[in-house]
């Protein structure tokens, strides 16, 4: 045989075509391919995906009462493929899952919020369903502030910032604090943008401190002073509001520089002090309660948002130099007289001891200049001698006046 009859058989090109034919089959494993259903089995959709044999996906991935029809087109995901019968496993659930992903990265590039329902917890957190990805919530990252039941934020839709992904562990973290605070950062700057003095808007006590309370207006906090509350005496804030109770307030104050909001609740109520005036004449008895004692005299508070003030000296005929305590405590209802009334500086000078008889005056009417009368020394000092007259009177007899002839001293 001449080497012009030998051939050479083309094995270096078929095999090639085979190499390129079974790599190529394979490397459609792990994607996502379109296929049309070309029948239907009890158990199985069979699937052509183009390649040289069917695939085939489990009917329970379609629901319970798949819709389904051989002519469909549908997406599906290339699983792997099977030696001993040919076959090629699909998957439309995998399919799914690769979409939502797919679209969840471009979220995650783009900055855009997505959709998720709080279904379970798991150790520092909660685990969120993006449309068929499980996603990781962290405890820190559910709200602005700690929540102590988040019961309510479960099993509803609602938005969520990704902060990041790997799609090779199968992760992802979510935030629904990131989408509160971008939200709430709208709140202020259009709620800013609005404000004005004389504002009246709702808002929710935030914190009470001593001095006042700090109403959330909706992404805006306002400082309402204890001294706003109300018309009448308020010691501390908490004698009347609430942590998460609902008030309406008023701005009385707004610095834009500093973006300082002072907000008032009695501003929203009429001012008792208006016909003052009007209510309480000079000379009128009246009964109130005392609210507060100092040292130079007691508060009582005549009707809501209207107190006077009894001056030490008002308090007592024959009681002198004694702390107001000692005579009147707080909460204790007492019978005034009304001695001064300046509407202007909302002020009412108050009296007690002119609601009852002066014994100085009783004394000397019983006892004129002249009467020679008996009484126990009861102090001595260095100018004089004090003498008891009665329970409530003492006279004191001046060093010079106690001997013609002999020296005070």
């Amino acid at each position: 045989m001449t080497n012009a009859e030998f051939k050479i058989p083309e094995t270096t090109e078929n095999f090639a075509e085979l190499l390129n034919e079974q790599f190529g089959e394979n490397s459609l494993t792990g994607s996502v391919v379109k296929g049309t259903v070309i029948r239907l089995t009890p158990d199985f959709a069979m699937v052509d995906v183009g390649l040289k044999s069917e695939g085939r996906i489990p009917l329970r991935e379609f629901g319970q009462n798949p819709e389904l029809n051989v002519g469909d087109k549908i997406e599906v995901y290339v699983d792997r493929y099977e030696d001993k019968d040919g076959q090629i496993v699909l998957s439309r659930e995998k399919a799914r899952r690769e979409e939502v992903w797919q679209d969840l990265e471009k979220c995650l590039n783009s900055g855009e919020r997505v959709n998720g329902i709080i279904f379970g917890r798991v150790k520092g957190g909660f685990t969120v369903d993006l449309n068929g990805a499980i996603a990781f919530l962290p405890g820190s990252q559910i709200d602005i502030r700690p929540i102590r039941d988040i019961t309510p934020l479960m099993g509803i839709s609602q938005p969520f910032q990704i902060l990041k992904m790997d799609k090779v562990r199968g992760n992802i973290v979510v935030s629904r604090r990131v989408v509160l605070e971008e939200t709430r950062a709208e709140a202020r700057a259009e709620l800013i943008g609005d404000l004005k003095e004389g504002s009246i808007l709702d808002g929710v006590v935030k914190n009470i401190t001593d001095y006042g309370a700090f109403i959330d207006l909706g992404g805006v906090d306002g400082l309402l002073h204890v001294t706003d509350i109300s018309w009448k005496r308020i010691n501390h804030p908490a004698e009347v509001l609430s942590v998460g109770q609902t008030v309406k307030v008023q701005v009385i104050k707004f610095n834009e520089d500093n973006q300082r909001i002072s907000l008032g609740m009695k501003q929203l109520e009429n001012d008792p002090w208006q016909n003052v005036a009007d209510k309480f004449k000079v000379g009128d008895i009246c009964k109130g309660k005392v609210t507060n004692i100092t040292d130079y005299g007691a508060f009582v508070e005549l009707e809501d948002g209207i107190e006077g003030l009894v001056h030490v000296s008002e308090m007592s005929w024959t009681r002198k130099n004694v702390h107001p305590g000692k005579i009147v405590s707080t909460s204790q209802e007492v019978e005034v007289k009304v001695l001064e009334v300046d509407a202007e500086k909302r002020r009412i000078s108050l009296g007690i001891k002119q609601c009852t008889p002066n014994p100085w005056a009783a004394y000397i009417e019983e006892h004129p200049l002249g009467s020679i009368i008996e009484g126990k020394i009861k102090n001595i000092t260095e100018f004089g001698l004090f003498v008891g007259l009665s329970d409530e009177i003492d006279g004191m007899i001046h060093l010079s006046d106690i001997s013609w002839d002999k020296a005070g001293e």
